[in-house]
């Protein structure tokens, strides 16, 4: 007969698993480094498109001590992330309350609806110039095309999460004398927030990936700028190393979203 006091032995093969999968992880990026240091060591690529792994670490180096172009490394990277951070807060500011009222209101669905579907699936950068001859070359295009990629996903997670709210939570919030503001702020919006992180972390994904494509055009700044500017010179050490450096900080990013996701709803899987 078990102990009264006696824990469940579930949680411990959880992190048992967790732990495995996490040594399994370090092991294949171990692995990984190890082939592009033979491959780069023994030649098998030419160098100029694959440096070794102490070329692009002295690039790294050299940028995060000296900077680029003139500008430190942080400053590249606080340039991107600020350009990313006030699109973001567009897009939650317009794409959450627009699409959870569309996902309530099928008139207001059907008017946007044909809008959003139409811009969802082109790639940024054939609207790009439009953009560039309405809102000119400063940053303010490229926050506007970092919005728009963002704002779909963003808006479609909106909508989705609204629609399926089970009715009798709505009826009975109404029963209790919810008025209309009320029931939108206490009911439907808590409802929607799994699913509107969710989102978000797609938006995320989605903005970051068009993050080149906005520093294109006469960016001085920034580090996908880095990555464009270092690739006239055929720098792959540098391009490599902003690269990494890019994808290092999505997936802190990336943390930290599914790191919410996990405190709204500690039920679901990530």
């Amino acid at each position: 007969m078990p102990h009264p006091n006696a824990q469940p032995a579930e949680p411990v093969r959880t992190d048992l698993r967790n732990g495995l999968y996490l040594i399994v992880s370090a092991v294949s990026v171990g692995l990984a480094l190890l082939i592009w240091w033979m491959a780069s060591r023994n030649e098998w690529v030419n160098p100029l498109f694959l440096p070794s792994p102490p070329d692009v670490w002295s690039a790294f180096m050299t940028i995060a001590t000296e900077g680029y172009k003139g500008t430190s490394l942080l400053a590249h990277i606080g340039a991107s992330m600020q350009r990313i951070a006030v699109a973001l807060i567009l897009v939650l500011l317009t794409a959450v309350p627009l699409g959870i009222l569309c996902g309530r209101i099928r008139l207001l669905r059907a008017i946007f609806d044909p809008f959003i579907e139409f811009y969802r699936p082109l790639p940024p950068l054939a609207y790009y110039s439009l953009l560039v001859l309405w809102f000119g070359i400063e940053d303010t295009s490229k926050i506007v095309l970092l919005y728009l990629g963002g704002f779909a996903p963003m808006f479609i997670a909106a909508v989705y999460s609204a629609r399926r709210i089970p009715p009798d939570r709505i009826q009975g919030a109404r029963s209790l004398g919810a008025s209309r503001w009320r029931l939108y702020l206490y009911v439907i919006l808590p409802s929607c927030l799994p699913d509107l992180l969710t989102g978000l972390r797609t938006a995320v994904g989605v903005t970051y990936a068009t993050l080149v494509a906005a520093e294109m055009i006469a960016a001085v700044s920034g580090i996908g700028w880095m990555v464009l500017d270092a690739s006239k010179y055929l720098r792959s050490d540098i391009i490599y190393a902003a690269i990494i450096i890019m994808g290092i900080i999505a997936i802190l990013i990336d943390a930290g979203i599914r790191y919410l996701i996990q405190r709204v709803s500690p039920w679901a899987e990530h």
